[in-house]
């Protein structure tokens, strides 16, 4: 994207962690180490506990970071990490300016992406004796659950990933039949 002779480059990623975000702009750091100006927003988590950053990278205060941030916001996306990078063309673009234009970088990767909704999951553990294997199996397949690996000896050592909403279901299930049930 050309706005006064900048070149604005936008990157769009999914993130599930601080650490994950700083490692892609450390990546389009090294990938655009000439560019004038790295700025990026990221929002992680559900909006009623989300963690937030941004920054400017140099851009004067408020007129990078917070308008990528602020349209993530509007967008009602999660769990995304938003980098723009400039070049510097050499005409000022004005706070007013820097604000319209990293903003409209922010919103054109934001309508080209594909929407996808996230259901929050959790790793469990389970013991069972090998009678219940299969009705267990038919339990994951009716609940969005799925079976990541499963270990054969005394009893059937199974690790399923499951939707948050079906574990007091899956917890009912374990408790009925005896089955042991750890979470992560």
């Amino acid at each position: 994207m050309l706005i006064n002779k900048s070149r604005f480059i936008t990157w769009l990623r999914p993130v599930s962690s601080r650490e994950q975000a700083m490692a892609i702009i450390d990546e389009a750091r090294a990938l655009y180490p000439d560019a004038s100006h790295h700025c990026y927003a990221y929002l992680l988590g559900s909006p009623a506990s989300a963690q937030a950053a941004m920054n400017d990278d140099g851009e004067p205060s408020g007129t990078a970071g917070k308008p990528i941030f602020n349209v993530i916001q509007h967008k009602g996306m999660s769990d995304v990490l938003v980098v723009v990078i400039r070049y510097f063309g050499g005409v000022k673009l004005g706070a007013g300016g820097l604000v319209r234009a990293y903003a409209a970088a922010a919103e054109t990767v934001l309508a080209e992406v594909e929407r996808v909704e996230s259901v929050p999951q959790c790793t469990c553990q389970l013991a069972l004796d090998f009678p219940l294997e299969q009705r267990l199996r038919h339990w994951a397949e009716q609940n969005g659950a799925a079976v990541l690996d499963v270990q054969y000896s005394q009893r059937v050592a199974m690790t399923l990933r499951c939707p948050t909403q079906s574990l007091a279901d899956l917890e009912s299930l374990c408790a009925a039949e005896h089955i042991t049930l750890a979470t992560q």
